[in-house]
């Protein structure tokens, strides 16, 4: 059986139709090298590790929440430097 996978074009159209405003956040996925991911509950994208601290790389912002038709409710988390930092699919919680 395959394993099901998630691909960033997917993220790309959801952010462009339910937020067009968020260009920046389209940018930075254009910008990764990975063009899809294993399927799972929580994909990370940026380490965590020391989440929040000074001089960690993973500063949190924000989340957006998207809607998908396959994957039901997706929700991006969104760093201070506008990177998304994970994505987490609720459905697979």
């Amino acid at each position: 059986m395959d394993t099901p996978e998630f691909h960033k074009d997917i993220l790309v159209k959801l952010l462009k139709e339910q937020e067009p405003q968020r260009l920046d956040l389209v940018f930075h996925l254009e910008k990764l090298t990975t063009r899809k991911w294993e399927l799972q509950p929580y994909i990370q994208i940026v380490s965590d590790d020391k989440a929040n601290e000074p001089g960690s790389e993973w500063q949190f912002d924000e989340n957006i929440v998207l809607e998908d038709n396959e994957q039901g409710t997706i929700v991006l988390d969104i760093l201070k430097d506008g990177r998304i930092g994970g994505i987490e699919f609720l459905d697979l919680i």
